[in-house]
């Protein structure tokens, strides 16, 4: 299963080419971009691990994609995303977010259904993943 989050979530994999692109937009329009990873990918732990600080005095696209770069090197089996900012209405506004690096294998999500009380049906999200304890959620094993 394809964890399908931000933009270009139904797009094949961006190359770094392509990712370098995407820097160069938002940093045209002064949006500062940032790197996060996690291994626990659930649509809402929308808090992920930052690698480093948002890079609000950055204007070459090759320091993001550098920044990129040296995130999947420290962290090759977790998800890796792209954000940029927005910062015009006063406050932190995601304008642009994509996924720039995925675990070799995505175990996906499963459903639970429960019924409660007058016959209310529940449903939850549970990742497969965590099943698994941190740091070992997307190796090899089955």
């Amino acid at each position: 299963m394809r964890i399908t989050q931000g933009t270009f979530s139904f797009l094949p994999e961006l190359t770094d080419d392509e990712i370098a692109k995407q820097a160069a937009y938002a940093l045209d329009r002064g949006w500062p971009c940032s790197v996060e990873f996690t291994d626990d990918p659930h649509p809402r732990n929308s808090y992920w691990e930052m690698w480093g600080l948002p890079m609000f005095d950055l204007t070459d696209p090759a320091g993001v994609l550098y920044e990129v770069k040296e995130c999947r090197k420290a962290y090759p089996d977790h998800y890796i995303r792209l954000n940029a900012y927005d910062a015009r209405y006063g406050r932190q506004t995601t304008a642009l977010q994509f996924i720039v690096q995925r675990p070799r294998r995505e175990p996906g999500f499963r459903l639970d259904r429960e019924e409660t009380s007058d016959r209310r049906v529940r449903y939850t999200l549970h990742a497969y993943a965590l099943d698994r304890p941190e740091g070992e959620r997307y190796g090899d094993a089955p």
